[in-house]
């Protein structure tokens, strides 16, 4: 009989060794994510998703219970879903299909979009709402400002039309500011495009704060130096990601609480 943990009234049956070994892998680094989400002080209550393709050829997604914290989430209990967020095995949990519309457009119109990762965090709404997006303030923004697209507000993102909009804003790029909204960051590892969601939320609350002191105390960097710091940072992210930071992430949320990787 499969082993369950309770989660106050809630219990999640173990999926350890019912999906494939490859699976398991994305699940354990996708619920760190959430936790680390949850660590970090960014999660919006339930809301906001982070979102991993699930390995082989069906175009399946794992994403988090709509009823669970983020500081819940594990990896028995993300939710197997199809490209419009409805579950395709048993699960005792509930999706917001709605709000998977806008993972499920870069899911689907990018091969290297197998993480997707969105927030609502208030330094990252915002610059969102300022007219010049993200500002070269600090080494932190220079290092990801280049590769940073913009998608201008439409309401509550439920309109499946709206995903052909999203894709075409968002093009090559590996993160987005959504605007009046929030973050939002790819990646074709769970552990990539949290680095760049770090990079983007660290580079928004400097941006706030800097700002506070009046734009006339600021310095601005020497030109061409905000294009050489771009550069370097497309350079050493993949290597953070999967060789430095990740596997100091992951090991974090082992010791902040193993359970999720049940």
């Amino acid at each position: 009989m499969a082993k369950a943990r309770a989660l106050g009234s809630v219990e999640v049956p173990s999926l350890a060794g019912k999906v494939s070994d490859e699976e398991w892998r994305v699940r354990v680094d996708l619920a760190a994510a959430y936790r680390l989400v949850a660590h970090f002080g960014w999660d919006d209550l339930i809301f906001t998703h982070l979102s991993a393709r699930v390995p082989g050829p069906e175009h399946h997604f794992l994403l988090n219970p709509y009823n669970l914290m983020f500081e819940e989430v594990t990896a028995s209990s993300l939710v197997k879903v199809d490209m419009i967020g409805n579950p395709v095995m048993e699960t005792p949990f509930i999706t917001n299909a709605a709000g998977f519309t806008i993972h499920s457009a870069l899911h689907m119109a990018r091969e290297d979009a197998k993480a997707v990762m969105h927030l609502h965090t208030p330094h990252g709404q915002a610059v969102s709402a300022h007219a010049e997006g993200l500002l070269p303030l600090t080494q932190t923004a220079m290092l990801i400002r280049q590769d940073v697209a913009f998608h201008e507000y439409e309401g509550l993102a439920v309109d499946l039309e709206e995903r052909k909009r999203i894709v075409a804003d968002m093009g090559d790029k590996g993160a987005m500011l959504l605007r009046n909204h929030g973050t939002l960051t790819v990646g074709e590892t769970v552990g990539e495009a949290f680095l760049r969601l770090y990079f983007l939320e660290r580079a928004c609350e400097a941006q706030i704060l800097a700002l506070s002191a009046g734009e006339d105390n600021l310095n601005n960097p020497p030109q061409g130096a905000p294009e050489v710091t771009a550069q370097q940072g497309q350079m050493g992210l993949k290597m953070a990601a999967g060789a430095l930071a990740w596997p100091a992430l992951l090991r974090k949320a082992y010791r902040l609480d193993p359970a999720f990787a049940t």
